[in-house]
């Protein structure tokens, strides 16, 4: 009996696995990121608004 594609199966199995488990994990990690980047966004104080208006051609 040849058992040889059964051990084949097997690691391919396995490998399938341990990329999904990637993808979830990175899929994680950009959802940290992208609420992490939001949070950084929205505290950000308002500007006034007089504030980037007026240029100084002296200096």
């Amino acid at each position: 009996m040849d058992i040889s594609g059964v051990q084949t199966a097997s690691i391919a199995s396995s490998i399938g696995q341990n990329d999904a488990v990637g993808v979830a994990v990175l899929k994680k990690a950009m959802d940290i990121q992208e609420q992490t980047a939001t949070q950084l966004i929205q505290s950000i104080p308002e500007l006034p608004d007089n504030l980037g208006q007026n240029i100084d051609v002296k200096v």
